[in-house]
């Protein structure tokens, strides 16, 4: 199996992320995104026409989204079914968190571009259409019950977790900072103490506890 990556892409991240959470084996082949422009080449373009990564190749089989790589490796190297749960509701909330991780690419994953890459877009508008993100995302985990040990879809880590992970936890490389989001920290902090958790640049191993209590008034604060 074979990895076409670039380290400091968010997306390529979460594969290799997933993959040591079940150590899984692969090859890495690096891809100059920056500055070298490499998936713009005949030669990538062939691989991946829409030239973007992360690309993954499994003997005849090449997936070019980051959401159908974690799908395929969930079900292909997890037997228990924990990081892509079929049952109906679970796989809805699943599909559901996958296009939200997309929305993050968007927000919070362009906000960084702008900032490391001086990428031309409307970087306001990205850190805005982040903290909204993040709004929905920390209200959710409010509904959660509030602990070390909660994840999107309740006690289990899921794809749904990885697929959302990087772009939350780059944010503040976008200037988009987590501060007054505590249940999103606590959430970060649960998949950073994941056993076989991979760090990238930006992201590092697990250090101390992000001991912050829930503001108070912060659903209404939330909402407004």
């Amino acid at each position: 199996m074979k990895l076409y990556d670039y380290v400091l892409s968010g997306n390529c991240y979460k594969i290799r992320l997933f993959a040591a959470l079940l150590g899984i084996p692969y090859e890495t082949v690096a891809v100059d995104l920056y500055p070298g422009k490499e998936q713009t080449r005949p030669a990538f373009l062939r691989l991946n026409p829409a030239g973007t990564l992360p690309v993954l190749q499994d003997g005849d089989l090449t997936l070019t989204d980051s959401s159908a790589i974690l799908t395929y490796l969930a079900r292909r190297h997890d037997p228990t079914g924990q990081w892509c749960p079929q049952d109906p509701e679970l796989l809805a909330q699943l599909v559901g968190w996958l296009s939200f991780a997309d929305d993050l690419t968007r927000t919070s994953g362009a906000a960084r571009l702008h900032a490391i890459f001086k990428k031309p877009i409307d970087s306001v508008a990205a850190q805005k259409g982040a903290h909204a993100l993040l709004r929905r995302l920390e209200l959710h985990l409010c509904d959660q019950e509030f602990d070390d040990s909660s994840f999107l879809l309740g006690k289990a880590p899921t794809i749904a977790d990885i697929a959302c992970f990087p772009y939350v936890a780059l944010a503040p490389d976008g200037g988009v900072e987590l501060d007054g989001y505590a249940a999103v920290q606590r959430w970060i902090y649960a998949i950073r103490k994941l056993d076989g958790f991979l760090p990238m640049p930006g992201i590092h191993p697990l250090h101390e506890h992000p001991d912050k209590p829930l503001p108070e008034g912060l659903n209404a604060r939330l909402e407004a």
